[in-house]
């Protein structure tokens, strides 16, 4: 049954400090071993390919609910009913994403769920990623019983009132939308110019930082690649790839402050984006049913950061919308425009190791 999740919070005081010396609860200590597993032998201590894929799968799975039809939210359909789940054109690309991660659920599923699996695994994927906040993990998600309807997951072509409507029906409000979307500071685009996959979102796609929010709101010259992709809009680096969503979402007033906010305030993004993303990972669960192993979450290196406008541009490149504060007046980042380097993919990682 659907649940709203506005009571549904952990109160866990050990989240952000070192984690505790007390014994773990069983539940949580025979996951270790899966833990130890993906931080050495997926992301190898890197916010790479592979932590970027992770990280997207906790939305395509759990955004697959709603109350009006069905779905289980964070169940771990994706992996589970994947045949059926990767078809959806929202999910397209994540053929990748799941052809790295699932050898690694095959070899644990005797100990955890595919739900647990797929947050555990998103959790951990920032653990190499500095300025990332520390995410809440809870386990004992049961498995999934049927595949997610299809037309859930938000496309970067969907309109701005779209994108709020679908996250309200299970709970979130504008500024949770914007905050989750701070996780495009460590992300790119596969699928959406095919031509130059892993294109990152902003400058810095292994830094948990406010480029994102900077970059989005400058004013758009180029395409990266080719032009007249769906869901793409001109950016304003070279070798970075804005979305449609993000373009209008930092540009409307009803996300547009928090959007702004978000652009010099990194400790903030990073405090909205923790609780933001353990909420998703609650769609469809009963949270008295699950037991806390944040302890298995390594905490992300420090990030020590001055927001600065990238090589070239100005405030007066800033496209400012939101109408209560004016955008600050950043330095310039030293040196030539920037070409920004795509993201190296997993695949290609292997070949070359």
């Amino acid at each position: 049954m659907f649940q709203k999740l506005s009571a549904l919070v952990f109160i866990l005081p050990l989240v952000l400090a070192a984690p505790s010396k007390r014994a773990l609860p069983a539940q949580c200590a025979k996951l270790v071993p899966v833990a130890e597993d993906l931080l050495e032998n997926l992301f190898g201590g890197e916010c790479g390919d592979s932590a970027h894929g992770a990280l997207r799968l906790i939305f395509h799975d759990a955004i697959g609910i709603s109350p009006v039809v069905g779905g289980g939210g964070a169940d771990g359909s994706i992996i589970t009913f994947n045949a059926t789940e990767l078809a959806f054109e929202a999910n397209d690309g994540l053929d990748d994403v799941l052809a790295d991660v699932g050898p690694f659920f095959l070899k644990h599923q005797d100990v955890i769920s595919s739900g647990d699996f797929v947050q555990l695994a998103g959790a951990l994927s920032l653990a190499a990623c500095p300025g990332a906040p520390r995410v809440q993990f809870a386990a004992g998600r049961p498995p999934p019983l049927a595949p997610s309807p299809n037309f859930l997951v938000p496309e970067p072509f969907n309109t701005t009132d779209q994108i709020l409507e679908r996250f309200a029906s299970v709970g979130f409000s504008p500024p949770e939308i914007i905050a989750l979307l701070s996780s495009h500071s460590i992300a790119g685009a596969d699928t959406v110019d095919p031509t130059i996959p892993g294109t990152p979102f902003d400058t810095t796609p292994s830094v948990y930082d406010t480029n994102i929010f900077i970059d989005v709101l400058l004013k758009g010259t180029l395409f990266p690649g080719t032009a007249g992709n769906q869901g793409e809009v001109e950016t304003a680096v070279n070798g970075t790839l804005r979305l449609q969503s993000d373009f209008e979402l930092a540009r409307d007033p009803r996300t547009a402050c928090t959007w702004q906010e978000f652009a010099t305030n990194q400790p903030l993004m990073a405090s909205k984006f923790g609780p933001a993303v353990f909420k998703l990972s609650l769609l469809g669960q009963n949270i008295n049913k699950l037991t806390d192993c944040s302890e298995l979450i390594p905490q992300p290196p420090a990030l020590k950061d001055v927001p600065e406008f990238p090589p070239g541009q100005f405030l007066d490149d800033i496209q400012a919308s939101c109408d209560v504060a004016r955008f600050p007046d950043l330095p310039t980042q030293p040196g030539p425009p920037l070409d920004v380097a795509p993201i190296p993919q997993a695949d290609s990682d292997d070949e070359d190791s």
